[in-house]
């Protein structure tokens, strides 16, 4: 397992503190250092004994660090790796945590120097709170880590990243950037937007009956309301900087829907039946796969 010695974690929120635990409990020599612009943030991270020092800015300290990991909002990562650019190395390696990879991969290598030191990752890991006080050491163990390589990256630095994430407990994947976009799209993207909209639905209500949909809110809208509690400002981002893909599976998940739509119109029973035991059997695959564990918020 490579050693490291400095990691540079810019943004201090749920991922970049549980990127924090996860390696002081892996290997507690190593040094890590927090950068945020919200001091909170940077005072936990003191306090917790999770970082070894923090800033809230960049200045020469980078270029010491073997890994830089970028764990700000997407819609923030070009400006952040171009603040970043002055301070790194040849040797410097950056990577990111993003949940959309080529809009992040195109804001970030065209203003770092060396753009081949970065290695575009995700964590398909997270919870539903933020801050670094909703971090806990585990998060990564036994989730994916994707890495988006592009043909210019460096293969050392691609093993480097490989390393850390696999140090968090982490089982590694590779994918192309677009590929990995549609995927989480529909994985990952569509299912907040429809959280989002039935969450919102409710709220729209008449001011009685919105109370009895909180009363006597059942497991189904309980599990919305969980994902729709969301970072609002990361998944605003998310949605605008991964559009293409969001609005493909929009498109396809709006036309599956008039389908049954029509079904229940119709009394069109053994149609439902049959859509209801596919999904079913997703349900089952997820299950199999080890996928479907406790939310992670749960496992603090």
């Amino acid at each position: 397992m490579a050693k490291f010695n400095d990691v540079v974690i810019v943004g201090f929120g749920l991922i970049g503190s549980s990127l924090a635990r996860a390696l002081k409990k892996a290997d507690p020599e190593i040094e890590i250092t927090a950068v945020d612009k919200n001091h909170d943030y940077l005072n936990y991270a003191m306090d917790n004994n999770l970082a070894d020092a923090a800033y809230d800015y960049f200045d020469s300290y980078l270029a010491a660090a073997d890994i830089i990991v970028i764990c700000t909002p997407v819609g923030q990562m070009g400006a952040t790796a171009e603040a970043i650019a002055p301070f790194v190395t040849s040797k410097t390696i950056i990577t990111d945590v993003g949940s959309v990879k080529q809009s992040v991969i195109d804001a970030v290598e065209k203003v770092l120097p060396y753009s081949e030191m970065f290695v575009p990752a995700h964590p398909i890991a997270g919870a539903e709170k933020s801050g670094p006080s909703a971090g806990f050491d585990s998060l990564f163990v036994n989730r994916w880590l994707i890495i988006t390589p592009i043909d210019e990256t460096d293969l050392q630095a691609v093993e480097r990243v490989t390393a850390l994430w696999e140090l968090c407990g982490a089982n590694i994947d590779f994918m192309e950037p677009r590929h990995h976009d549609l995927v989480l799209a529909i994985t990952s993207h569509l299912p907040h937007l429809i959280a989002y909209s039935i969450v919102g639905t409710a709220t729209n209500m008449a001011e009685d009956l919105q109370r009895e949909v909180i009363k006597y809110s059942a497991g189904g809208f309980r599990d919305f309301t969980r994902i729709a509690g969301s970072d609002p400002v990361m998944w605003r981002d998310i949605f605008i900087e991964n559009k293409e893909s969001v609005l493909d599976v929009l498109q396809r998940f709006n036309e599956d829907l008039s389908e049954l739509q029509k079904a229940i119109r119709q009394d069109k029973g053994e149609f439902l039946q049959s859509q209801f035991t596919k999904t079913r059997e997703i349900r089952n695959a997820v299950v199999d796969s080890g996928q479907a564990g406790r939310a992670p918020y749960e496992e603090k």
